[in-house]
């Protein structure tokens, strides 16, 4: 199936109302893909002025799960109705191991995304599924 800018992605599950799903392959051009489609989403949402950051954290998510896991990554936005000015987004793997965050020398190439996500957003957090985990943020929305 035909992505965004003819990338590949394995399966849109659901890009109607509030929520919109995407499944990628576990391959490098997965994160401009990813990135891409959380960008259109937003604008369709008229929520421009968040898809710069959700799309550099889903990039720092997708980008932690293409260094351990080999299986399909899994990309979720969801505007909960019974939490006005919120925006969740959840990255999935099949790995279940958390991920963790570390102290990153300056000199590290990597090491960073996790302090990006906690730093950025309004709370974010991981949580166990049936087939690996998925690590979640929010992001406050501008009224």
């Amino acid at each position: 199936m035909g992505g965004p800018a003819g990338r590949e992605v394995i399966g849109v599950i659901d890009t109607e109302g509030d929520r919109a799903e995407w499944t990628f392959p576990a391959a490098p051009d997965a994160v401009r893909t990813a990135r891409q489609a959380v960008r259109a989403r937003l604008r369709g949402w008229e929520l421009d002025s968040l898809a710069d950051l959700a799309a550099l954290l889903v990039s720092e998510l997708v980008t932690n799960a293409l260094r351990h896991a080999t299986g399909p990554i899994g990309v979720r936005l969801v505007r909960p109705s019974g939490l006005d000015g919120v925006l969740l987004v959840e990255v999935s793997d099949p790995l279940p191991d958390p991920p963790r965050e570390r102290a990153a020398r300056p000199e590290d190439e990597s090491g960073r995304g996790l302090q990006l996500v906690a730093s950025s957003s309004h709370r974010w957090g991981t949580r166990p599924g049936g087939e690996g985990k998925t690590v979640w943020f929010e992001l406050a929305v501008p009224e």
